[in-house]
């Protein structure tokens, strides 16, 4: 157990702090809450990635996901509707909303927003998308440059106010709580939209503070700061049977993996990427670092994703046959037992954000199956700061992916060398039959399987550990975006009643 060792400076950290721990426990009537994530969000707008997956608190979008991952209307009247060449979607929009600014939602804050979108650095994320124009007062059409068939899980962006549709846009929404003021570095503090179409919120103040590492976190919930936060699997165990808490564990398409750089002469190697696969013990890390808590992984593809799912794709735990494949791709083992090949060691470096307990775990138990078959891998513990400018060349432990549609995370993985799965995934996103998506998406895995452009590892259960005052919990399978403003069991923090 690390919290003994900590006990005595996380105690000093606390002490030093300017600002006064908020109140947890839901002050007096349950209408207050106090969560922690590891992660402050680098902005509120929508424009610039806050929110990307839906249910952020303080905007809705267009349509918004369900429990079981379907979609559901929001802002919108009905379900987005199709054009019989599925070059454009229709979306008539609700008449009884508004922002919480007091403005009335209508179709031009629609245009403005997904206008805006395709200038700024949202707009990846809608390549597809062409043009949005208003149809009516209560109606606008989207019009793509291609089909594609899961353009309306894209339309959870947060809407904007008209005018404050742009980079430099107030945090203004039409979702269930406001923003009240942000202390930069500390925590956001928000008030329940009392004029919110969907009913007002129950619980009044929400308050979410930052706290990077994973064990002072753990300290701050153990001595009652927070009356919520989410913990790696083994730290979060050790609050199980405690009176008044619980430990609620999801299950997650938030896949865990070893992104290998095609311009590192070593990650870059085909025979490398083999090998890495099949020596990766990924049972032996859910086993030893999870408590259990987990799924393996092969491929970015989860079981959640039941339909299009290929529990054939998949690589053994084959020492032997990584060493064979290395052998075959000319890395031959040196006096010092790490491979060589054309004068070029089998070394490279694999970074891992700092405070975060479970991919410093994940990237240790890796360099060890590694090792065993003569690559080398050197650790790094950065900042994200110090991580996004080296990632093109050093491998990282990363986490990605998404339970409602497998084109929104794998589409970005084309031009990583294999035509095959470049070819399934421009399929998936263009098919709109069902059974034809779910057919290009298992060949996309059978691909990967051949061709593997990284060490897919495991999908970890998310962990959580919360206060037991208030009805309201429901269980998801959670993307990678979670916590206080995200997934997570958080998700319908508007419809929770206190106890």
């Amino acid at each position: 157990m690390r919290f003994p060792l900590l006990l005595v400076v996380l105690l000093a950290v606390a002490g030093c702090t300017e600002t006064a721990p908020p109140r947890p426990d839901g002050g007096s009537n349950g209408t207050s809450i106090v969560l922690a994530d590891r992660d402050e969000p680098a902005t509120l707008n929508p424009l610039l990635g806050y929110g990307a997956q839906g249910v952020s608190k303080i905007y809705d979008g267009l349509v918004e996901h369900r429990q079981d991952g379907s979609l559901k209307p929001q802002l919108a009247a009905d379900l987005p509707e199709p054009a019989a060449d599925g070059l454009s979607w229709t979306v008539k929009l609700r008449g009884d909303v508004k922002f919480t600014d007091g403005s009335v939602f209508g179709a031009e804050d629609v245009v403005a927003t997904y206008t805006a979108a395709l200038q700024n650095p949202v707009k990846d994320r809608f390549s597809t998308l062409k043009s949005v124009e208003q149809v009516t007062p209560s109606s606008v059409r989207f019009t793509l440059n291609q089909q594609h068939a899961a353009f309306p899980h894209l339309l959870v962006l947060g809407i904007l106010p008209s005018e404050q549709a742009n980079p430099n846009g107030r945090p203004v929404g039409t979702g269930p709580y406001k923003v009240t003021e942000w202390k930069k570095g500390d925590r956001l503090l928000l008030d329940a939209n009392e004029s919110y179409f969907d009913g007002a919120p129950k619980i009044k103040k929400l308050t979410v503070v930052f706290v990077t590492d994973d064990n002072q976190r753990a300290r701050r919930m153990q001595d009652g700061e927070f009356d919520g936060t989410v913990l790696p699997p083994k730290i979060a165990g050790q609050f199980s049977g405690r009176s008044g808490l619980l430990v609620q564990y999801h299950r997650s398409s938030d896949y865990r993996a070893v992104r290998l750089p095609a311009a590192n002469p070593v990650t870059g190697n085909a025979g490398i990427r083999l090998a890495l696969n099949y020596a990766a013990n990924r049972q032996g890390m859910i086993d030893s670092l999870l408590d259990g808590k987990g799924t393996i992984a092969y491929t970015p593809v989860p079981d959640a994703l039941a339909e299009e799912f290929d529990p054939t794709a998949k690589f053994r735990f084959d020492k032997t046959e990584a060493a064979r494949q290395l052998d075959a791709a000319g890395w031959v083992a040196g006096a010092d037992g790490i491979r060589v090949r054309e004068g070029v060691p089998a070394r490279f470096t694999l970074m891992y954000p700092l405070g975060d307990d479970l991919r410093a775990d994940l990237a240790t138990a890796f360099a060890a199956d590694a090792k065993a078959v003569g690559v080398d891998v050197q650790l790094a513990g950065l900042s994200w700061e110090a991580i996004r400018p080296r990632m093109g060349q050093d491998a990282l432990l990363y986490g990605e992916g998404s339970p409602f549609d497998p084109d929104l995370m794998l589409y970005d993985l084309r031009g990583q060398g294999s035509p095959a799965a470049d070819a399934a995934l421009e399929n998936g996103r263009k098919l709109i039959d069902p059974a034809q998506r779910a057919v290009a998406y298992k060949l996309f895995q059978q691909a990967f399987i051949a061709v593997p452009s990284m060490a897919v590892l495991v999908f970890p259960e998310h962990a959580y550990v919360m206060r037991d005052s208030w009805n309201g919990y429901q269980a998801v399978v959670d993307p990678n975006s979670y916590g206080a403003l995200a997934w997570g069991p958080w998700w319908n923090l508007d419809k929770w009643e206190p106890k």
